[in-house]
C-alpha cells in the first residue's frame, strides 16, 4: 500500500529560510498572516490531507465516478470527506474574509494544493474548480452576483466549474457555438454543450455554480464575440437555497486514463438561466482570471504527484533487496543489499528529488509574486511582481507537469515488476499526472503562450526581469566561497537562454513557424535555469546556515549534496536544448503531408 507525509521540513526551509514569507505579513490585510500562524495552517492542512484524504485516494480511483438517473454519484467516503474538508474552512483558505474565507495569503493556498495533489488529486479537482470560480466572480461580477454566490462558493456549499470547451472546439474557443439570448430581467437563456468539465456535476455540494462561454446573436466573429454567463444547476431562491431545477443537464460522463474520482462530464445547457459575467463580448477577459489560476494550480499538480511518486519509490528502494553493489556486499548480514545501493537507481531517485524540490522553491516564490502583485503598496513593486508572475505561469504548467509525469515514470520503473501493479499505488500515479500535459491548454500551447506573448510582451521588459533578477543572484554567488561552484555553471546556462532568447526573435520575426518549432524546447531551456536559479538560492542558505552551526545539519547537507546533483547531472540538459533550438523549423517543416 502507498503511503504518504507531507513535506513540512522542505515547507518550512523554503517558506521562512529561502523566500523570507514574513514580507507577507507586512502587506495591508495580511498582518496576522506571521510565519508563526502560516506554519499552523498549513501543519492542520497536512493533516486533513494525510488522514482524511489520502485514504480514499486508491478506493476512489478504483470505484470511479457513477451516473445513476442523470446524476453524478462520487466514489465512497469522498462526500464525507467533503464536508469535513469544508467544515475546516479549507475551501476558502486564501478567499476574502468579506465572504466568508480566511483571507490568507495566495500563498497558501499555493502550498496546500501541492499538499492536495499528493494526497488525491481527483478529490482537489472539486474545490479546485470552485475556487478558480471564485476568482472569476471576485474580478468581474456584479456586486448583485458576488452577494449571492460567493459566500456559498467559499463556505463550500455549492461548488463551481469552468465550461468553455465544445466537441468542435477545444484550443480554438472561438469558433464555440453555444448561445446567449437576452431574457430580460437582465438574464439570459443559454443553449448548447460543452465537454470535459470538470467537477460539472457530483453529489459533494448542495449547488453547481458553472461559469460557461457563450456568444450574444449580435456577437463578433471569433474570440472578440464570447461572453461570460453564470449559470447555476439550480436556480436560488430568496433565501440563498437551491430552488428550481434549472436547464442543466449531466449527458455522460468521460472514462478516463486517470483521475477517475473526478467527474469530467459533457454538460448540455437547454434554454439554462444565467447572468451576465464582465462585460459583452469581453468573456475571454474574464475566462482568463480562471485559466491563469487554474494553470498554476495544474503546475502544483505536476509537483504533488511527482513528490507522492517519489517518497513510494524511495520507500521501495531502502527495503527491496535485489542484487549485490558493486563495489561490495553493503548488507552482508543479508541475501542481497537494497537496490538504492545501485547507481542508477540512485541516479533515478536523485533526479526526482532535485526536481521536486527545485520545482517547489519556484512555485513558492511564484505564489509570493502573486500576493506582491495584488497587495503591495508601492505599484512599481505591483508591476515587478505581475511581470514575473506573468512570464512564470506557462512555465510552472508545462515544465511542472512534464517533469511530473517523467518523475512518476521514473518512480515506477524504481519499483520494477511491483510499479506495474495496482496495488503499489505507482501505476495511478502515472495515470493521474498523464492529464496535467494536456489540460488547461496543452503544454504545446503554454510553450506558443511563452515565445509568441510573454516574450515580446512590453518590449521584452518580463523577459528582461527575469534575466536581471538570476543574474543579479549569480554575480553574489560568484563571490561566495561556498557556492562558487554553482554560479559558473548556472551563468553559462542563463547565457544559453539568452542566446535562445534573441535567435527566436530574430528568426520568428522572418518565418513565425521558427517560433513554432523551437516553443517546446524554449520553455524546457527556461524551466531548467530558473530551477537552477532556486537551486543556487537554497544552496546559498543552506552553506550559510552550516556555517553559523544553525538548523539540520544532515537536512542542510543533503540540500548542497542534491544542488551539486542538479547542476552536474542535470542542468547541462540545457544546452541539449539550445542546440535543437538553433536547428530551426527546416528539419521539421520540409516534410510534406505525403511523405509523413
Amino acid at each position: 500500500m502507498p503511503t504518504y507525509k507531507a513535506p513540512l521540513d522542505d515547507i518550512r526551509f523554503l517558506l521562512n529560510d529561502v523566500h523570507d514569507v514574513g514580507q507577507l505579513a507586512l502587506l495591508p490585510g495580511f498582518e496576522e498572516a506571521t510565519p508563526e500562524m502560516i506554519d499552523q495552517v498549513l501543519e492542520g492542512g497536512a493533516k486533513m490531507c494525510e488522514e482524511v484524504l489520502f485514504p480514499i485516494n486508491q478506493s476512489g480511483d478504483a470505484e470511479g465516478v457513477h451516473l445513476v438517473n442523470g446524476e453524478v454519484r462520487t466514489p465512497a467516503g469522498f462526500k464525507d470527506a467533503y464536508t469535513e474538508y469544508a467544515a475546516g474552512g479549507w475551501t476558502g483558505v486564501s478567499a476574502d474574509t468579506m465572504y466568508g474565507g480566511m483571507g490568507l495569503p495566495k500563498l497558501v493556498g499555493f502550498v496546500m494544493e501541492e499538499m492536495l495533489c499528493s494526497a488525491n488529486l481527483s478529490f482537489s479537482m472539486y474545490p479546485g474548480l470552485s475556487h478558480g470560480a471564485y476568482s472569476a466572480l471576485v474580478s468581474h461580477g456584479t456586486d448583485e452576483l458576488k452577494d449571492r454566490f460567493l459566500p456559498k462558493l467559499v463556505d463550500g456549499t455549492w461548488g463551481g466549474t469552468m465550461c468553455l470547451t465544445e466537441a468542435h472546439a477545444g484550443t480554438d474557443l472561438g469558433i464555440i457555438t453555444t448561445k446567449a439570448i437576452p431574457a430580460g430581467d437582465g438574464a439570459y437563456q443559454i443553449t448548447g454543450q460543452k465537454i470535459f468539465i470538470s467537477a460539472g456535476d457530483h453529489d459533494l455540494t448542495e449547488n453547481i455554480v458553472h461559469l460557461v462561454l457563450a456568444k450574444l446573436p449580435d456577437a463578433p466573429s471569433g474570440s472578440k464575440g464570447i461572453s461570460m454567463f453564470l449559470v447555476p444547476k439550480y436556480l436560488p431562491t430568496d433565501e440563498g437555497k437551491p430552488g428550481t431545477k434549472n436547464g442543466v443537464t449531466c449527458g455522460s460522463i468521460e472514462h478516463k486514463m486517470g483521475i477517475k474520482a473526478s467527474a469530467t462530464c459533457v454538460l448540455n445547457f437547454d434554454n439554462a438561466t444565467g447572468w451576465l459575467v464582465g462585460e459583452q463580448h469581453k468573456g475571454m477577459r474574464a475566462m482568463f482570471v480562471m485559466m491563469n489560476g487554474a494553470r498554476l494550480a495544474v503546475g502544483m499538480q505536476g509537483l504533488g504527484l511527482s513528490e507522492v511518486a517519489y517518497q513510494n519509490a524511495l520507500a521501495y528502494a531502502k527495503d527491496r533487496l535485489q542484487g549485490r553493489s558493486l563495489t561490495g556486499a553493503k548488507n552482508p548480514s543479508g541475501p542481497a543489499d537494497p537496490i538504492i545501493v545501485h547507481a542508477d537507481v540512485r541516479k533515478g531517485l536523485l533526479r526526482i528529488k532535485a526536481f521536486n524540490e527545485g520545482m517547489r522553491s519556484l512555485a513558492y516564490w511564484v505564489g509570493i509574486r502573486i500576493d506582491l502583485e495584488h497587495g503591495h503598496p508601492d505599484a512599481a513593486k505591483r508591476e515587478e511582481a505581475e511581470d514575473l508572475v506573468a512570464l512564470m505561469t506557462p512555465v510552472l504548467k508545462a515544465f511542472l507537469t512534464d517533469k511530473g509525469f517523467d518523475n512518476a515514470n521514473i518512480a515506477l520503473q524504481t519499483l520494477g515488476g511491483h510499479g506495474y501493479i495496482k496495488e503499489y499505488g505507482i501505476e495511478q500515479y502515472v495515470r493521474d499526472a498523464r492529464i496535467a500535459q494536456i489540460y488547461e491548454g496543452t503544454n504545446a500551447v503554454q510553450a506558443l503562450d511563452l515565445v509568441g506573448r510573454k516574450l515580446p510582451m512590453e518590449g521584452g521588459r518580463l523577459v528582461r526581469r527575469f534575466f536581471e533578477t538570476v543574474k543579479a543572484d549569480i554575480d553574489l554567488a560568484s563571490t561566495n566561497d561556498a557556492v562558487e561552484e554553482f554560479a559558473k555553471p548556472l551563468g553559462a546556462s542563463l547565457y544559453q537562454l539568452q542566446k535562445a532568447t534573441m535567435l527566436l526573435a530574430e528568426r520568428a520575426f522572418a518565418n513565425p513557424d521558427e517560433a513554432g518549432a523551437a516553443a517546446t524546447e524554449y520553455l524546457h531551456l527556461m524551466g531548467f535555469v530558473a530551477v537552477g536559479w532556486q537551486w543556487l538560492r537554497m544552496a546559498t542558505v543552506a552553506s550559510a546556515q552550516l556555517a553559523a552551526g544553525k538548523g539540520d545539519a544532515r537536512f542542510l547537507q543533503a540540500k548542497i549534496k542534491t544542488a551539486r546533483f542538479y547542476f552536474a547531472r542535470l542542468l547541462p540538459e540545457a544546452a541539449t536544448l539550445l542546440a535543437a533550438i538553433q536547428s530551426g523549423c527546416a528539419p521539421i517543416m520540409a516534410m510534406t503531408v505525403d511523405e509523413f
